[in-house]
């Protein structure tokens, strides 16, 4: 058992980005869509994010098949992991678009270099973390706004604004639209998804 679990370990500490996490559905994606024309192959849109994109795609799974999305994230991970799996989670796919929601710049470097379009997004409103809570983030997520905002101005990229939509007089996440004090739920996602 012992052994076992060190072999475990190791395997995690080896795939620190969780490269393999979407490995086999991307594999999947691709064999399905080799008989897709060029024009349906164009519609792709590839999500790339944390826990809020993660849980997007398992909670409201038809809007992202309807419509051709592709959900890409893993709960917990941070920038520099995504970044990490970027090329095979993302460009490997060939979509249309990527929406984006960390690690800015890097990706969006990336996507172009790609010819893939760049679809940037605020950060979701929240005024305390459960798991920190001597952090007071929400006058930190402001100012980040307005610099992803003034970034994707500056390149001429699309900004989608879901704080505004979300947000309570507390600037936090509205409770009608929230599971916790950061992750949307159903309503939430509802909410974001004419937006995107």
């Amino acid at each position: 058992i012992f052994f076992t679990a060190i072999l475990t370990l190791e395997c995690a500490a080896q795939d620190w980005p969780n490269l393999n996490r979407y490995r086999e559905a991307n594999k999947a994606i691709m064999e399905m869509r080799k008989n897709d024309s060029e024009d349906a192959r164009k519609n792709w849109v590839v999500f790339m994010g944390n826990s809020i994109t993660q849980n997007w795609a398992s909670l409201d799974p038809q809007f992202f098949s309807e419509n051709d999305y592709i959900g890409r994230g893993i709960s917990g991970q941070t920038s520099s992991q995504m970044l990490l799996r970027f090329r095979q989670d993302v460009i490997h796919l060939v979509p249309k678009a990527v929406v984006i929601l960390d690690n800015i710049k890097s990706m969006t470097e990336l996507a172009q270099a790609n010819h893939i379009k760049v679809v940037l997004c605020s950060v979701l409103p929240a005024n305390r973390y459960g798991w920190s809570p001597e952090v007071q983030p929400a006058d930190t997520i402001i100012a980040l706004n307005e610099l992803i905002k003034d970034y994707a101005r500056s390149k001429r990229l699309i900004y989608v604004d879901f704080y505004t939509a979300l947000v309570d007089e507390q600037k936090g996440l509205n409770p009608n639209y929230g599971r916790d004090s950061v992750h949307p739920n159903l309503d939430g996602y509802k909410v974001m998804e004419p937006l995107v």
